[in-house]
């Protein structure tokens, strides 16, 4: 690689760790929050979605060479970049944890109390 590479590629590296300190404070800033967590984890996707629709594929190598290239990065650089789904069975699987009472809606005294047919 030359220096003019190198350069770059550091310049880049340094843009991409300033980026993800500040996606993980961000995330740090939404603890406890799981809605305002999943519309991160939405927005994160969205943007993994157009950069691999858009100018990942835009880029795509042209000829044999520079496709081995990309192939052999990609493998010995740990795979093709995924972004995980959480599985619903695994969402429901969270929520069987809950006891019984964070699980139950709050009842209001007047909720508690029995119509004459017997139902509330």
């Amino acid at each position: 690689m030359d220096n003019g590479k190198d350069l770059e590629s550091e310049k880049l590296q340094s843009q991409m760790q300033s980026l993800t300190e500040a996606i993980r404070t961000l995330a740090e800033s939404c603890q406890g929050d799981s809605l305002l967590l999943l519309a991160l984890l939405r927005t994160l996707e969205a943007s993994h979605r157009e950069i691999r629709d858009g100018l990942f594929q835009a880029s795509f190598p042209d000829n044999r060479q520079a496709l081995y290239k990309l192939l052999k990065n990609i493998e010995a650089n740990g795979g093709w970049p995924y972004i995980h789904r959480l599985k619903l069975r695994s969402l429901l699987g969270y929520s069987q944890q809950l006891s019984p009472l964070e699980d139950a809606p709050a009842e209001s005294s007047e909720d508690s109390a029995e119509t004459p047919q017997g139902f509330k």
